[in-house]
């Protein structure tokens, strides 16, 4: 499966917009640090693509993503792909024990709570710094779907400050903000999705 078949199924399954975005900003982390350890790219972005496909068809544990995964699995997605996204899930049972799979669930929850923070601001998240996030994790009112205990334990299996790893979720994010919605009201109109 490649990154436009990604995107295809995603659409197929998912109909939320913001479901849709939260897809792109996970791919834009994920491809961040596929890069960033010399990984492959296309097939790290395939996977950050379609980690939830199913979450809007089968929302409740454990059916996402288990069920999700015999749809990718008859759809012939590998299975390293496949136990990337299970893992994702803690209650899913499948453990951590790729780099791809360790990347996917530190970026998951920390993208949805860049995403809250981004758009509580004005200048959404142009402007928008690793100390004020993890300020805001404090906050169990603000985002309270989002667990901050994923957020830290993903920062800790990947093996990098939280901080740093929040930052670099930020800067991957900014890359795609007008995709994702995350520029200022001001600001020039974006261009649809496109492959990254």
């Amino acid at each position: 499966m490649d990154r436009a078949a990604a995107w295809e199924l995603l659409c197929e399954y998912t109909k939320n917009e913001s479901l849709r975005k939260h897809a792109l900003a996970v791919e834009a982390c994920v491809c961040a640090y596929a890069r960033k350890y010399g990984e492959d790219v296309e097939k790290w972005s395939v996977v950050g693509l379609i980690h939830d496909f199913d979450y809007e068809i089968y929302p409740n544990a454990p059916d996402h993503p288990v069920k999700g995964s015999e749809i990718l699995k008859e759809k012939g997605v590998p299975d390293e792909m496949r136990r990337a996204i299970l893992a994702h899930a803690d209650y899913a049972g499948v453990p951590r024990d790729t780099l791809m799979a360790k990347v996917l669930f530190a970026c998951d929850e920390v993208a949805g709570f860049i995403t809250a923070c981004s758009l509580v601001r004005p200048e959404r998240i142009v402007s928008l710094e690793a100390r004020s996030v993890h300020k805001r994790m404090k906050d169990k009112a603000f985002a309270r779907s989002v667990n901050r205990e994923d957020i830290v334990k993903g920062a800790e299996e990947l093996g990098v400050p939280l901080d740093d790893h929040i930052a670099f979720c930020i800067a991957a994010m900014r890359e795609i903000a007008g995709q994702l919605g995350l520029v200022p009201a001001n600001a020039a109109p974006s261009a649809p999705p496109v492959a990254l």
